[in-house]
């Protein structure tokens, strides 16, 4: 008898716990506390939800792009991704249309960044929410400008303009460089499209090096190979393997920075008072003064065994109240058409990372056109990682300008012919 009533209450107890419908897998990476972020908003979620489990998985940046492809090919990826880069994993691409309440709020919404995650202009797909909009820029030490006596250069500066400064800026107070870009050719893009590259045919065919292209391309080696730039942001790496310079901007040991606005948060937390930095306006060239648009997005995969539950979570995440929230715990200018018209996010941000958010929106204003078409490619990663790739080659004197030219060319041929596109 005591046997059975013990057995009663195990199934009572069993019967009282609810089925665990679904164990979701995000893999991550964060410029500053996006990660943390999804964290914080997951478990709000899992406590309304207790029948879905969320693990969020930390991991560098360079793991999303070389192991995370790798595992989707393989079968063993997570169910959602934070990546920056769409074009070679879209083949794994889970359609959240059919999962969503409300596929129209997403368009409303995020209507110019989903086409990013899109195959062609013809296919409709949802395959993921935005979880931020970037716009790169230049960071600048202001601090020393000021050491230097030299004038911060005007608002429709050249890059020649800025590299002539920060090289004199380095020179009167014994830093070592004037400047550095992070190792992307994210970041070279906008430079060069400020110079006349147009990445593409009228077709839309990709075209990477032009008079345009070869107009920045020469004078980015050659300030590399003079001291301008910190030679060791890109010559010190291989292949396409991305590196930043936030290191060196942090310790003073350059005048400018050409990174973006997702690395506000980081920026207000690890330099704090020991210099006063800003963000400037993008430099321009005779065809622009743009930067790139870009940011990341939380896409979702085929080869989850709950999509349901994977679309019920990005769908929550995707509510005007919680994207606030998850913009404001980041300090990410949003993606949300509705929260860019009508603000609603409460920053907890210092006056100077204030200050250079208004000035990264501006730049959002002024992006040419073409840059919004290279980041929305399939080919936009072949693009970036061939044009890293050889450039820091000739950057090291491993090819000259015209190899290095010549090696891209071959190199999106390649792509092109492995993507299936003629």
């Amino acid at each position: 008898m005591a046997i059975r009533l013990c057995l009663a209450a195990v199934l009572l107890l069993v019967a009282s716990v609810p089925a665990r419908a679904a164990d979701i897998r995000i893999m991550c990476y964060q410029d500053a506390t996006e990660c943390d972020a999804t964290e914080t908003l997951a478990a709000r979620f899992m406590a309304a939800n207790p029948n879905i489990k969320i693990s969020v998985e930390k991991v560098p940046y360079q793991t999303i792009l070389q192991s995370l492809p790798v595992q989707l090919a393989a079968g063993n990826g997570p169910d959602i991704a934070r990546v920056t880069i769409f074009g070679p994993i879209m083949q794994y691409f889970l359609d959240l249309r059919p999962y969503l309440d409300d596929a129209k709020y997403w368009e409303d919404n995020f209507g110019a960044v989903l086409a990013w995650l899109r195959p062609n202009p013809a296919d409709k797909g949802i395959y993921g929410l935005a979880t931020q909009l970037t716009v790169t820029g230049p960071v600048v030490n202001k601090t020393l400008f000021e050491q230097a006596n030299v004038p911060l250069p005007v608002a429709t500066a050249t890059w020649d303009d800025w590299a002539a400064a920060v090289d004199k800026v380095a020179k009167a107070t014994n830093v070592p460089f004037g400047m550095a870009w992070d190792r992307s050719g994210h970041r070279f893009a906008g430079a060069a499209i400020s110079y006349g590259a147009k990445y593409f045919t009228t077709d839309g065919k990709p075209a990477v090096v032009d008079n345009g292209f070869k107009a920045m391309a020469s004078r980015f080696v050659k300030w590399n190979q003079d001291g301008t730039v910190d030679k060791r942001v890109w010559g010190a790496a291989g292949a396409g393997t991305y590196r930043d310079a936030f290191e060196e901007f942090a310790n003073a040991q350059i005048v400018m920075h050409l990174s973006g606005s997702w690395e506000l948060g980081r920026l207000q937390k690890e330099i704090g008072n020991s210099f006063d930095w800003i963000v400037a306006p993008n430099p321009c060239g005779p065809a622009a003064c743009s930067g790139m648009p870009g940011g990341a997005s939380l896409v979702a995969f085929k080869q989850t065994k709950s999509p349901k539950e994977v679309a019920r979570f990005l769908d929550w995440l995707a509510s005007e109240p919680v994207y606030a929230e998850y913009m404001a715990l980041t300090a990410n200018i949003p993606a949300h058409a509705g929260l860019q018209q009508h603000g609603g996010i409460k920053y907890n941000l210092s006056p100077p990372t204030t200050a250079a958010m208004q000035e990264f929106v501006a730049s959002a204003a002024k992006l040419s056109p073409i840059a919004y078409q290279l980041q929305g490619n399939p080919l936009t990663g072949s693009i970036f990682t061939a044009t890293v790739q050889r450039l820091s080659q000739a950057i090291n004197g491993q090819l000259t300008l015209d190899e290095a030219y010549d090696r891209i060319t071959a190199d999106m041929t390649q792509a092109v012919a492995a993507a299936g596109q003629k």
